[in-house]
């Protein structure tokens, strides 16, 4: 028997998410924070934050995990946090001279705050929908979270983007249940805010690749212990 969808819950998240959204984007309200990288989480920080809400005020049973399928969280944190953040970083100490780090591992609790609500709540409450049309919806509303529905054509890629992006994370979610691991690929478009350019999409390549690669030899690893022949 299918889950029901609770639209209050669902409801109650998207208004937190989208406020939080509007005022961290749209308002002078971080104008007086001056550390960066807090202003980055603080504008992320709606998703998770309507989310937890959602899930306390109806009760939901909506279970979450940082580990997710894997023994303990440090698998998920080493393969895709530190590893993209120490890539990534040295790449940029050999082309520039600096080392951000700091900003690598922002950028990636950024992606969690986000994960917790577009997966870690959305998908999970949208799960009994049919693949597509769940996809759909998490995809239309995380493109018109970004507060910026111009119909241009930059616009119009964005929301494609969006979308393969929904379809992609959502299935790295369904196969570790990790949001450390989701939001590291959520992390991969974020770390480069100059732009994609040769180097950077080699990188994330190479990420992709061994991201993929990971979650396909765990998975037979873990279906073999939890279905041993």
């Amino acid at each position: 028997m299918k889950n029901k969808i609770n639209f209050g819950a669902i409801i109650v998240y998207y208004v937190i998410a989208v406020a939080c959204r509007y005022a961290a984007v749209k308002t002078n309200l971080l104008s007086g924070i001056e550390n960066p990288y807090l202003v980055i989480l603080l504008r992320g920080v709606g998703p998770a934050l309507g989310a937890l809400a959602a899930i306390k005020i109806f009760s939901l049973h909506n279970p979450m995990s940082l580990k997710g399928i894997y023994k303990n969280a440090i698998v998920p944190f080493a393969i895709y946090w530190l590893l993209p953040a120490v890539l990534i970083a040295g790449v940029y100490y050999v082309t520039i001279g600096k080392s951000p780090i700091l900003l690598m591992f922002t950028v990636l609790a950024y992606g969690l705050l986000e994960e917790i609500g577009w997966r870690g709540f959305l998908q999970e409450q949208l799960k009994s929908l049919p693949k597509f049309t769940s996809i759909a919806i998490i995809a239309i509303l995380w493109f018109a979270w970004h507060l910026n529905l111009e119909t241009t054509p930059s616009n119009m890629i964005f929301l494609g983007i969006i979308f393969f992006g929904t379809w992609g994370i959502g299935k790295v979610y369904s196969s570790t249940g990790s949001l450390l691991a989701v939001a590291g690929v959520h992390s991969l478009n974020n770390f480069f805010r100059n732009g994609l350019h040769e180097t950077e999409l080699t990188l994330i390549a190479i990420l992709l690749v061994i991201w993929i690669g990971f979650i396909i030899l765990y998975n037979r690893k873990y279906k073999t212990a939890v279905n041993p022949a």
